[in-house]
């Protein structure tokens, strides 16, 4: 079982709520929207996504990494790495 489903409809809904908001940037660039109304709105869509991005990454270390270093050896490191690269993986973005 994953970490996030206990709120996995929480995290289905917000994605579909910024696919929502990544349609309506298309169709702001098809319509020649202001070019600073744009980039506001792929800004706003950036911060949802990592917000969705920080809330698995706190149900992930929650669980399945807790988990695995309650249990020890070596899935407690590779749980520990997994989580270490997707940290700097969202610093990086």
């Amino acid at each position: 079982m994953n970490g996030y489903a206990d709120n996995k409809d929480s995290h289905l809904k917000r994605m579909r709520r910024i696919e929502g908001q990544v349609r309506g940037i298309t169709k702001m660039i098809e319509s020649d929207k202001y070019c600073i109304d744009v980039l506001t709105q792929v800004s706003a869509v950036n911060k949802a996504l990592e917000a969705v991005a920080l809330g698995l990454l706190d149900e992930h270390l929650k669980h399945c990494v807790t988990d695995a270093v309650a249990e020890g050896g070596e899935m407690a490191d590779q749980k520990v790495a997994e989580a270490s690269a997707a940290i700097a993986r969202l610093v990086r973005s």
